[in-house]
């Protein structure tokens, strides 16, 4: 498969899936005097012990001021929570926001450990499918002094706010995080209640497809899509797989579903037309209608605080009479 997509796929498969900005300096009482209140920086909150995906505890000393990020999804949490400018380092597959364009790349799924320790930072969020792929590197930034943070492998909403809990407390932005898990709660909420007025005999069936033939892979039960689909009630056709399975063109012929939702736009050519143009699916409802839509696959797939923005754009794929307008 092709670049993103392998990685995205390939980690979910093996090791994990793959990973705007905002925020400032919180206030904090000055108790120490009669002198007027002013806003302090959160080293007052450090050190801090955290508990990491590995279950190790790391120690952070103080606030991070110099942050490499292994994978996207922690980037985009660092960046959310306005970190942009204390970001040094991204891997080679970060692509939001526009800023990581202009940061130094520190690899893929096997790091530059020279150039990682040469950006001299305090803090390197890492993931469970970095630990393993670059199990010794890891060890040298260990070695070196660096406090090593594996964020979890978030599988589902509850983790990934869990994701943003953990590295808001590492980076001394708390309140920040519990921002941004509130407004994703919230715009979930709201995409939630309109769905919930859905009828049943209305309710849509939908086929995902995340890899093109020849290889198709859909989402079962235990992902984000999934997830998603549930939440804008409405039934995916392969939920009683289980993770991201593998499916051959007559079970989707078979499943007939209402809608198609495709997610490689960003890297086939005419998603759509790659679907509808397939022999035998003339007759599925959703080609039949012209309900065969390709969707971000960073929006739906990236476990991070864009996941909420993917929600809306999936309810507007796949119910466009009802969140479109």
């Amino acid at each position: 498969m092709k670049k993103l997509f392998s990685l995205f796929l390939a980690m979910l498969l093996a090791a994990g899936i793959l990973a705007g900005c905002g925020g400032a300096e919180k206030p904090v009482k000055d108790i120490s005097s009669n002198e007027p209140k002013k806003e302090l920086k959160s080293e007052t909150e450090f050190p801090v012990k955290i508990k990491d995906a590995t279950g190790k505890e790391v120690v952070i000393e103080s606030k991070p001021e110099r942050i490499v990020s292994l994978i996207p999804s922690n980037t985009e949490i660092a960046f959310a929570l306005g970190l942009g400018k204390e970001i040094v380092g991204v891997s080679d597959n970060d692509n939001y926001p526009k800023e990581v364009t202009k940061k130094e790349k520190i690899g893929g799924m096997q790091i530059n450990v020279e150039k990682v320790i040469s950006l001299k930072p305090n803090l390197v969020l890492a993931h469970p499918s970095i630990a393993q792929s670059s199990k010794e590197g890891l060890q040298q930034l260990k070695d070196a002094g660096i406090p090593v943070l594996v964020v979890n492998d978030a599988q589902n909403f509850e983790q990934v706010y869990e994701s943003i809990k953990m590295i808001g407390t590492a980076t001394g932005e708390k309140d920040e995080a519990e921002k941004i898990i509130q407004n994703m709660k919230e715009r979930i909420a709201k995409v939630k209640e309109k769905a919930s007025k859905i009828e049943e005999s209305k309710q849509k069936t939908v086929y995902v497809e995340v890899s093109p033939a020849p290889e198709i892979y859909t989402p079962g039960k235990n992902t984000f899509m999934n997830e998603m689909l549930s939440i804008i009630n409405a039934k995916n056709v392969f939920g009683d797989l289980e993770g991201w399975a593998k499916i051959d063109q007559e079970a989707v012929i078979k499943k007939n579903p209402d809608v198609i939702v495709t997610t490689y736009g960003f890297y086939v050519k005419d998603p759509v037309g790659n679907v509808t143009s397939r022999k035998g699916w003339e007759n599925i409802k959703a080609v039949k209608n012209k309900q065969v839509v390709d969707v971000n696959s960073d929006l739906v797939s990236r476990p991070g605080p864009r996941l909420a923005e993917g929600v809306e754009e999936l309810a507007k794929a796949v119910y466009p009479e009802i969140f479109a307008k």
